[in-house]
């Protein structure tokens, strides 16, 4: 790949951050001291600036000889669990299940370790994952620990039976204090890992409702409550908006001085598999956010 002009100046840890979401920073990091990335057929720094027509060379990273994740000694915060399900409060940078260049280290690794069961879900190496986060997306998540309560809790995710309600730092003051975003979201054209607003027929219908919680004038604390599930679907909408997330490279501009892509799962409610009580969790503020004052008001 090579470096875009917009992209002069940044450190090249960002921007392969930017470039390759399904790669953890820690893990990028990992292969620049190994030498398995390249800067102009160079190894170097994380740090490194990059300029307009430089070469970033990735080496293809070998998957693991088993297809099944080990279980790892990794820290979680649980908001909930039962024989049927576990609720975390997934942390940020944290990459979900196991893909190309994070076989270990991720948060199915976490649960493997704390639970004694998770279920299959029909793809090993994503044991008990029901729904995602993206890596630096922090907040709650539900992994299911059997077949039958995974099966009933996707066919809610499915059905948009789910409560999904998340916080977002936003660039700039959107011009309505709410409203609902109605637009369809599909694959950009020319940057394959990203997506885009597109026409109802080429993409899949998608719609986000919003609600300015805080106005700091250079910045908002949004409140996100997800109607469908759509990949990126909030950082999309906003940036539609014309407010794209705070801290987010790929869909706004050079993140500065916002520590993460600034998006939280506050709230997750849905009906228990089994007893069919319906339960909502709420995944406290986390402690960048509260440096950052986006907490809402009481």
């Amino acid at each position: 790949m090579e470096a875009s002009d917009s992209e002069r100046g940044q450190r090249l840890d960002r921007v392969l951050v930017a470039r390759l979401p399904h790669l953890s920073r820690s893990r990028i990091q990992q292969l620049l001291e190994a030498g398995a990335i390249t800067l102009n057929d160079h190894a170097t720094k994380p740090g490194h600036p990059v300029r307009p027509g430089d070469r970033i060379a990735v080496t293809e990273v070998p998957r693991p000889q088993t297809s099944h994740p080990e279980p790892e000694a990794i820290p979680l915060t649980l908001l909930y669990e039962d024989d049927d399900l576990v609720v975390v409060d997934k942390p940020p940078g944290l990459v979900v299940h196991p893909a190309a260049g994070n076989w270990t280290g991720t948060l199915v690794n976490a649960l493997l370790h704390h639970a004694t069961t998770l279920s299959e879900g029909g793809d090993p190496v994503r044991p008990g994952i029901v729904h995602r986060l993206d890596k630096d997306t922090s907040g709650c998540l539900v992994a299911a620990r059997n077949d039958t309560a995974h099966l009933r809790l996707a066919k809610q995710f499915a059905a948009r039976e789910v409560l999904k309600i998340y916080l977002a730092a936003v660039r700039g003051v959107p011009r309505h204090a709410s409203g609902s975003i109605d637009e369809s979201i599909g694959r950009h054209p020319r940057h394959r890992q990203r997506m885009t607003v597109v026409r109802a027929a080429s993409g899949r219908n998608a719609r986000t409702d919003y609600k300015v919680l805080r106005n700091f004038g250079t910045h908002s604390l949004v409140e996100c409550r997800l109607h469908t599930g759509r990949t990126h679907q909030i950082r999309v909408h906003l940036q539609h908006l014309g407010h794209p997330l705070c801290g987010d490279a790929v869909y706004g501009r050079d993140p500065g001085e916002w520590p993460r892509l600034m998006l939280h799962a506050w709230k997750l409610g849905f009906h228990h598999p089994t007893t069919q009580k319906w339960m909502v969790f709420e995944a406290p503020i986390p402690e960048d956010f509260r440096r950052a004052g986006l907490e809402p008001l009481p």
